[in-house]
């Protein structure tokens, strides 16, 4: 998997970050949508299966979750 080509940087900023499966709302009330941090996919209100950082600032679709949780160290929280 390391050789994936979904993988740049973000072991930098999403390395044992804790994530919450929420449905999507936008960062600011600009945005309509934001892009997975592995596979850029779109991620917008009809997105049911996402997960996010605490701050709801990255977003990672539910097959990159699943392909990299392990790696990535990830804990899960329940939805504030």
């Amino acid at each position: 998997m390391k050789n994936d080509r979904r993988l740049t940087n973000q072991i930098d900023y999403l390395f044992g970050k804790e994530l919450t499966q929420v449905p999507y709302v936008p960062y600011s009330e600009n945005w309509t949508h934001d892009h997975c941090a592995f596979c850029s996919e779109t991620i917008d209100e009809t997105e049911k299966d996402a997960y996010c950082t605490e701050d709801r600032y990255h977003w990672i679709c539910k097959d990159c979750f699943n392909d990299f949780k392990e790696m990535f160290n990830w804990k899960i929280t329940e939805q504030k």
